[in-house]
């Protein structure tokens, strides 16, 4: 796995679109005291976090999941299921980051705005290779639903003038 600083600059630099650089800032770290050194992750707008989570919050909000189909699944497996629901309680880590950057620089723009994964969405909704008409075509698809994606969603179009 590459560092943070390499998955940063990659995510800042190289896939992040034009009209966002500098306004858009990915964190990640790690806590060197924590017992399994865990830590924080977020995605920030010109210094504003827009999401956010902890490790810590895994354990500490974990009974705020709705006990539905996806519940068993988000109890046993790492980083199963990053949706709305896990964005908004801050339920992930830097590992979840980790993990989203691995599978987003893996596999095509396209594989990565169908991902299960918000986090990977995320990625690709604000990545370069998306463009203006592919935009557009998001739109008429778009579930009013889904809060986090369609604010990131609205934070691109707005950057492209569109």
């Amino acid at each position: 796995m590459s560092t943070w600083s390499g998955i940063r600059h990659k995510l800042e630099n190289e896939y992040l679109a034009e009209s966002l650089r500098g306004h858009i800032q990915y964190y990640c770290t790690s806590y060197s005291k924590s017992p399994d050194h865990h830590g924080r992750a977020s995605i920030r707008l010109d210094g504003k976090e827009l999401i956010s989570g902890c490790y810590w919050n895994n354990w500490n909000k974990a009974h705020l999941f709705p006990h539905d189909e996806t519940y068993e699944k988000r109890m046993s497996e790492n980083y199963a299921y990053m949706d709305e629901t896990a964005l908004k309680l801050g339920i992930f880590s830097e590992k979840s980051f980790y993990a989203a950057f691995q599978e987003f620089d893996n596999q095509s723009i396209d594989e990565s705005l169908n991902s299960d994964n918000l986090i990977v969405k995320i990625f690709a909704i604000l990545d370069r290779r998306v463009g203006k008409r592919r935009l557009e075509t998001i739109k008429d698809n778009l579930n009013p639903q889904d809060e986090i994606f369609n604010m990131f969603y609205n934070i691109r179009v707005k950057a492209e003038n569109i």
